[in-house]
């Protein structure tokens, strides 16, 4: 019985040691540039962070998204206006092009089949850009005014591979399937 006690109890720090772990990886981490964010979320799948600055006064938001990633993937962040999930999204996607740079644009997810093809959102988003650094896809983005309020749907995503200077279908396992939820820009 001891046995048992002592293994549930080690269990116990070593998980308080993860979720400590997840916790900085978000708040203390250190961005190229000297950018900073003041508020961040771990993202519960796809080993991703999104990272803001709220700005009451214009309504606008500057995100950093970024999550784990192979040079030969890509990755995108997403606010879906009407809905939670992926169709309806409208997404800011990285990925490394045919020239090895890395580039970030806007597209409408407008089903389960998406061109991934450039396309202007129904809102504003400026500054997007894309760095890759120690493993890791980063989106930035200053995105607003935010005509709804504060709190939206969103969604993140990660593909395999990218053909041709357009991202291919993500796998279809438990984790990519549930990376949507609902975030506060101003919430803290």
């Amino acid at each position: 019985m001891a046995s048992s006690s002592s293994s549930k109890l080690l269990f116990c720090i070593l998980a308080s040691i993860f979720l400590v772990t997840s916790a900085q990886n978000c708040s203390n981490y250190t961005f190229p540039a000297n950018r900073t964010f003041t508020t961040c979320k771990v993202l519960p799948f796809l080993e991703a962070n999104l990272h803001w600055n709220y700005n009451s006064s214009s309504t606008e938001v500057s995100i950093a998204y970024r999550a784990k990633q192979d040079s030969k993937g890509w990755v995108a962040w997403a606010i879906n206006p009407t809905r939670q999930g992926m169709v309806g999204s409208e997404a800011l996607v990285a990925f490394h092009n045919s020239t090895d740079s890395m580039i970030a644009y806007t597209t409408q997810i407008t089903s389960y089949s998406p061109s991934m093809q450039r396309a202007n959102l129904s809102f504003q988003v400026s500054n997007i850009s894309a760095e890759y650094l120690n493993n890791e896809m980063i989106i930035f983005a200053t995105i607003g005014p935010l005509g709804n309020g504060t709190a939206v749907n969103h969604v993140w995503q990660g593909g395999l591979s990218v053909l041709n200077d357009i991202p291919q279908m993500h796998p279809f396992s438990s984790q990519y399937l549930q990376s949507f939820g609902q975030i506060d820009f101003q919430a803290v």
